[in-house]
């Protein structure tokens, strides 16, 4: 059975760590932030677009199939 003592030693030792990982972080500037949204963005709708016209196609060789089998 883990003591008190031990479980407060173990989170001091996770907090210390979390702490000097967080010094090694560097957060993008604003500008970076704004660019790489803007091309998730565009990308997003690109792919949006494109799976609308694959998903119209499909459609259409599916009304065809029944027409010709239904």
């Amino acid at each position: 059975m883990i003591s008190i003592g031990d479980s407060l030693k173990r989170l001091r030792s996770f907090l210390t760590e979390t702490r000097s990982e967080l010094k090694k972080v560097t957060f993008p500037s604003r500008e970076e932030v704004i660019s790489t949204t803007v091309v998730v963005l565009i990308a997003s709708f690109i792919f949006a677009f494109y799976l609308w016209l694959s998903d119209l196609a499909i459609v259409k060789v599916y009304e065809q199939i029944y027409k010709v089998f239904g």
